[in-house]
């Protein structure tokens, strides 16, 4: 390990250029990372990357999925919840279906079972290619909202399915009441261990002696705990850490303090930006592994199987949104559905479009194993891996490439959109404005006379309920309290250098004052 040590500090500087050049080109990072990692490994003398599924399953998964649990909006999600759990396990399933009946007719063989272990590998959108393409591209509230939902429970249905179809392969039989009682306990059962042990890091977050470092250090430790704790109790340890995640991000300000929240996103962000850039970095690099494994199908026919195999999940995920909108157009006649209005036409084909594949399709395929029970190799498994990557490259260049072009060319309908997110965002600080002078004012009535603080303080919020029509005047403040703060920033720099006897510590408080005033700005 020590040997690679300046091979992987170098990956992580390739790594951080990519993005930055994928921002700068307004492409989404996970198609730049995946190229990269690709071409790196035809270099001579470059080290072999074998990927381990448990790495992905348990040191990249859980924390990922746990924090876009905290991320997500659950009142949106609510909302969506049918569109949402359509996707995230009918279309999954159907994607899966559609992937098991061509392998099975057009791969020599490849079995039913076979078709339906690969359909339940390749079947789930990645979550974060998406996210990472929609930030540079402006899609109605509704794609965005759906897309997040999805992302939180398809990998779930498919590793279900992906578990159902190993026994099916390994045994050679399916027992239907058996594989019933087992999906409601991985379903039922994870949600549950999740709320569980969510619920006592709440209590141990809110009772316990704990200060922002302690909290973070917990948050850090909670996704693992849940997941693992599912997955001994053999559940589903991502639909634990998804309900966990929704449990305490849904009471954060019950039992976090402000110092904690602040510290802890800092450390999420950056945390989950690094395991996101090299998770597909390292999809790249393990592809000549994965093409030493073919021995009795030729490159060129693989290639060939992966193609198809992508077509499929592209015209089966397209034609289940547009079914899903056919659900929803008969469902309303007797449901309250969240959406009544007529039915936009191109959402449908922008849902469907968004089936980028990533991390979790090839940890599930590195993940079966090599022998049966019996001692016989796992039918088609170096197929299955390879084909497993050509779906998880093609989607992401094709589909990742080409998604910012539809949306673009796609005009959507925002009439509906009263507000855009920054005036909605202005109209209720007025309105918070408001409500916290008269607050004080009603409340604290006997103290304004005679507190000259608690009279500025009431002009402070009187002055923020003032709408200000002129928003360049507002850019132009915020230019130059920035320069002030810049300013300032140096003024306590060189007051520290020439104050030989000044407690530096005093310094560094000021400092972080006004680090806090410049992240202010964002949100006037």
């Amino acid at each position: 390990m020590l040997d690679n040590l300046p091979f992987y500090l170098g990956l992580l500087m390739v790594i951080l250029l990519l993005i930055m050049l994928a921002n700068k080109i307004k492409v989404a990072y996970p198609v730049l990372l995946v190229l990269a990692g690709l071409m790196i490994s035809f270099i001579p003398g470059v080290p072999v990357i074998n990927i381990e599924p448990e790495l992905i399953f348990f040191i990249f998964l859980p924390p990922l999925l746990y924090e876009a649990a905290w991320s997500v909006s659950w009142k949106e999600m609510w909302r969506w919840r049918r569109i949402i759990t359509s996707f995230a396990f009918i279309v999954v399933f159907l994607s899966a279906l559609s992937v098991a009946l061509v392998a099975n007719y057009v791969f020599p063989g490849f079995s039913l079972a076979l078709g339906f272990l690969l359909g339940g590998i390749v079947s789930p959108p990645d979550a974060v290619s998406a996210g990472a393409i929609l930030k540079f591209v402006k899609v109605p509230k509704t794609i965005s909202s759906i897309l997040e939902g999805e992302s939180l429970l398809n990998d779930a249905s498919s590793l279900i399915i992906f578990r159902f179809a190993m026994i099916a392969v390994a045994t050679e039989q399916f027992i239907f009441y058996k594989a019933a009682m087992s999906f409601s306990w991985m379903i039922f059962g994870g949600v549950a261990i999740g709320l569980l042990i969510g619920w006592l890091f709440m209590k141990a977050h809110k009772y316990l002696p704990t200060d922002a470092n302690v909290d973070i250090v917990l948050s850090l430790l909670t996704p693992y705990i849940i997941y693992l704790a599912a997955e001994k109790m053999h559940s589903s340890g991502v639909l634990a850490v998804v309900s966990g995640g929704l449990l305490l991000a849904n009471n954060r300000h019950r039992f976090l303090t402000s110092k904690s929240r602040l510290q802890g996103i800092n450390v999420w962000e950056s945390f989950c930006f690094i395991l996101n850039g090299l998770v597909f970095m390292l999809i790249g690099l393990d592809l000549p592994q994965i093409t030493r494994g073919l021995e009795d199908v030729s490159i060129a026919t693989a290639i060939g199987y992966g193609i198809l195999i992508t077509l499929v999940l592209m015209v089966s995920r397209i034609l289940s949104s547009y079914g899903a909108v056919i659900i929803t157009i008969i469902a309303r006649n007797f449901i309250t559905v969240a959406d009544s209005k007529n039915p936009d036409l191109k959402s449908p084909f922008i849902l469907g479009w968004t089936g980028m594949r990533g991390v979790v399709s090839l940890a599930a395929a590195l993940s079966i194993p090599v022998y049966l029970n019996n001692g016989n190799g796992f039918p088609q498994r170096n197929l299955i891996l390879f084909i497993t990557f050509i779906v998880i490259l093609l989607t992401l260049v094709i589909q990742g490439l080409t998604l910012p072009y539809f949306i673009r060319k796609i005009q959507f309908n925002t009439a509906d959109d009263a507000l855009s997110p920054d005036e909605d965002y202005n109209l209720l600080r007025q309105e918070l404005a408001e409500y916290a002078s008269n607050y004080l004012k009603t409340t604290y009535n006997n103290q304004v006379e005679d507190n000259i603080s608690l009279q500025r303080l009431i002009e402070k919020w009187e002055q923020h309920s003032k709408k200000n029509d002129d928003e360049s005047i507002g850019r132009e403040l915020k230019v130059i309290y920035l320069d002030l703060l810049n300013q300032q920033r140096q003024w306590l720099l060189n007051k520290n250098k020439e104050n030989q006897n000044l407690d530096e510590a005093i310094i560094k408080r000021q400092l972080h004052y006004l680090d806090v005033e410049e992240e202010k700005l964002r949100y006037l």
